[in-house]
């Protein structure tokens, strides 16, 4: 609770030295100060003992089937050497289920390099502590070099820090100022902002809140000018512009002791702070470098595609442990229809990929 404390009295102290930060600003420095930061500490966040469960917490079956789409990738490139770059690797746990899939495959395993990109050390010992062997930690997608394979994140996305806008008269955006208690005002938003939404043909209706999420677009950017051929997979919750952009409220939450809140001012240091991803955007900004979107649908489709029933069928059969059938109700059912999957890519062609039988067209 000091820590807490201790990052809050530190933003109080930015705003009375320098005034209202932008929501950006303070979301950024709750969930990635240095050392106070929630996904800086030391602090456990995914799975029992954290804040929120993750999918691949939840069954091997997920990292699994993940594993499955990039071997048929590697197969659709000619069975060349394939570089996999997870960005954000949490406890490491999808790594392992995926690396577990593919050295079934000795030809591809033997070609294969696995980068994970993460900045914290904290989350690197987690990680390491897991993969002993055939992953590299790299800071940046700047330390990779040029990628012939496929670059993908696991709820990654919507922990991007966004700034937060209303429309009044014309569109303001939220910053946070401190009297007596964080309070949130006012001030008219950035042509840079109202650019994002005339990109994507939005208009918000009088009194609308929402969020912009501009880090992910530079985000999609820098991932397709790493990419040299192959394929970029997202996977995260969130909507299409026209489905996000056409709610009243935007879409923030907080995850605390696995308790959803709405109030980014409490726990500071110690909860999750999110917002669903616009997928529209990520199409958008990254066909400017050269990314095709092949296919967007929910993960319980996109597991359906890659052969879900029958390895179900086989991990009944083969006696699966606890972690897999206690959450297996909750990864299909609840988290399998609330993320989506969006596949882009670059310089491969026309090329099916089983994931995606079930695709629908992103509007």
């Amino acid at each position: 609770m000091q820590e807490t404390q201790h990052l809050a009295a530190i933003i109080i102290d930015k705003i009375k030295t320098g005034g209202p930060m932008p929501f950006r600003e303070f979301m950024e420095l709750a969930l990635y100060h240095p050392r106070l930061g929630y996904y800086t500490s030391v602090r456990e966040q995914i799975g029992k003992r954290g804040d929120f469960f993750t999918s691949p917490c939840l069954t091997g079956l997920f990292g699994d089937l993940l594993g499955a789409q990039f071997e048929e990738m590697w197969r659709l490139l000619g069975g060349v050497p394939f570089t996999i770059v997870e960005i954000g690797a949490g406890t490491g746990v999808l790594s392992r289920d995926i690396l577990s899939r593919l050295k079934s495959v000795p030809e591809m395993y033997r070609k294969l390099n696995y980068f994970i990109i993460e900045k914290s050390e904290t989350m690197r010992r987690r990680e390491r502590h897991l993969l002993p062997e055939k992953v590299s930690w790299r800071g940046s997608l700047g330390e990779v070099g040029a990628v012939t394979g496929c670059i993908f994140s696991n709820e990654l996305v919507d922990n991007f820090s966004v700034h937060r806008v209303v429309m009044g008269e014309e569109l303001m955006e939220v910053y946070v100022d401190f009297e007596s208690g964080f309070r949130e005002v006012l001030q008219p938003a950035s042509d840079e902002l109202k650019a994002y939404f005339a990109a994507l043909g939005v208009a918000l209706a009088p009194g609308q809140e929402a969020e912009i999420n501009l880090e992910a677009t530079a985000w999609i950017q820098e991932v397709a000018t790493t990419l040299r051929r192959g394929w970029v997979v997202t996977i995260d919750y969130g909507h299409t512009a026209s489905d996000l952009y056409s709610r009243k409220s935007g879409t923030l939450a907080c995850f605390h002791r696995h308790r959803v809140h709405h109030c980014p001012y409490d726990f500071i240091g110690e909860q999750d702070i999110t917002s669903h991803v616009n997928f529209t955007a990520l199409d958008h900004w990254g066909r400017t470098q050269g990314l095709e979107v092949c296919g967007y649908t929910n993960q319980t489709h996109f597991l359906q595609g890659l052969g879900l029933a029958g390895r179900l069928r086989q991990w009944e059969e083969m006696g699966s442990g606890d972690r897999d059938m206690s959450g297996m109700r909750t990864f299909l059912l609840e988290m399998g229809q609330k993320f989506k999957v969006l596949i882009q890519q670059k310089g491969v062609g026309r090329s099916f990929l089983s994931g995606l039988q079930f695709a629908r067209v992103l509007g």
